[in-house]
């Protein structure tokens, strides 16, 4: 007898935990199976990529435990969470574009008059459980219900530190849309969202919200939530153009060709957000680091390092990976340097304005279990950027309000690169 039957269909899906999700059925898998990048029964990588950790486990996870090596992988001290409230937001932004990183890969992107919400994770753990899993270094900059309406919210791919159950419910009771691959509006639908408000799109496709453009471009990396990673959702990087500006938010990604090719076909951008974080030589394929991360900001700008700015994301807030806390800080401002490219390390919650100076000053320096004393080699250049004038950041915070990071940093969940 084969096929399932329908009794243990339906008890397995009542134990399954609501974070877990849903695996796309119906129609939604039908169009699935349509997908170009749909084959053998898996969505596939535009580049061939290893998604489980390469080399030896034990070897791994000696590295990781590894006393000395663990106290670096979380701050010394306090993130200094910039105090963001409803009045910055309130303000439209002079130049028409305006980002915030509310941390890790979270950013708000005011664009043209309208605002896009990425990958909000508003949750103290990127874990379907409450007690276990990577826990936050720091609070969030600002809390939902004072973040004002947003007119999408944009999923890269359901990995728990992009597609966080409580926030997405929380965000349902706005009048956003959410816009995300093919595939995780079974998620979303579980969990309350209505399917006249979600648009899921296959790469290259398009959708419009409140006057912008939104579209789903390729990625490198892998997908799933619950005990058996189906691969039956996509993972996207994402493009938001408006009459005025245009952006990218690379998702987690490994490096691969196809960074030229979305920025011919959509680019230059103002901004591109890029993961440089949570990276390891045991899935090499899957994160970029920084050094790689600037390569992809470079490709999307047509090689031209004097076009727009890069935001890193992806890192500061879940210690998810074995390097330590602020490398991936550094070594972005020393890549920056080498390339003469434009980038900006803001503060948690810090908004900033792309064509009106960015925010410049090392803040992670000061926190790091190891402080940085000198600026690394061949980041000179980077203080200040090509073609635009900084601003200090001398007006965030000096504190954060809630724990230390050096609580988070004592979680023992080991990461794993679904991250």
């Amino acid at each position: 007898m084969t096929g399932s039957h329908p009794t243990r269909s339906r008890l397995t899906a009542a134990l399954r935990p609501a974070a877990f999700g849903a695996d796309p059925a119906g129609e939604r898998m039908e169009r699935i199976r349509r997908s170009p990048n749909f084959a053998n029964g898996v969505f596939v990588n535009p580049v061939g990529a290893r998604t489980a950790p390469s080399g030896s486990m034990l070897k791994f996870a000696s590295t990781y435990f590894r006393k000395a090596e663990r106290v670096r992988r979380a701050p010394a001290g306090t993130v200094p969470v910039h105090p963001t409230t409803v009045a910055d937001l309130a303000t439209p932004p002079a130049s028409g574009l305006r980002l915030t990183w509310m941390g890790h890969s979270s950013v708000l992107a005011e664009i043209d008059g309208r605002r896009v919400l990425f990958d909000p994770v508003w949750g103290q753990r990127c874990s379907p459980f409450s007690m276990v899993g990577p826990k936050r270094l720091h609070p969030v900059p600002v809390a939902l219900r004072e973040l004002a309406p947003v007119d999408a919210v944009v999923i890269s791919h359901d990995h728990y530190d992009h597609l966080d159950m409580p926030t997405i419910r929380a965000l349902v009771r706005s009048h956003a849309m959410f816009v995300v691959p093919l595939g995780v509006g079974a998620h979303l639908e579980r969990w309350g969202v209505p399917a006249d408000r979600m648009t899921e799109l296959d790469w290259h496709e398009s959708t419009e919200v409140a006057g912008l453009t939104l579209t789903a471009t390729p990625a490198r990396h892998f997908c799933g939530r619950g005990l058996r990673n189906t691969q039956h959702t996509l993972w996207a990087s994402w493009v938001v153009a408006g009459p005025e500006h245009r952006v990218y938010h690379s998702g987690d990604t490994g490096y691969f060709p196809g960074f030229a090719e979305i920025g011919a076909a959509y680019g230059p951008f103002d901004a591109t957000m890029v993961q440089i974080g949570a990276y390891s030589d045991y899935w090499p394929d899957i994160h970029m680091t920084p050094e790689e991360g600037m390569r992809a900001h470079l490709d999307l700008q047509g090689g031209d390092p004097a076009k727009g700015i890069m935001l890193p994301i992806h890192w500061g807030t879940f210690n998810l990976a074995p390097h330590p806390w602020e490398e991936p800080a550094e070594g972005t401002v020393s890549a920056a340097g080498e390339a003469g490219a434009n980038v900006a390390v803001p503060r948690p919650g810090q908004p900033f304005e792309p064509g009106q100076g960015l925010p410049l000053e090392p803040w992670w320096r000061a926190i790091a279990a190891r402080p940085v004393t000198k600026t690394p080699a061949g980041a000179e250049g980077a203080a200040e950027p090509t073609g635009l004038t900084g601003t200090s950041g001398t007006t965030g915070s000096s504190g954060a309000t809630g724990g230390s990071g050096a609580a988070g940093g004592a979680d023992p969940a080991m990461p794993i690169p679904q991250s």
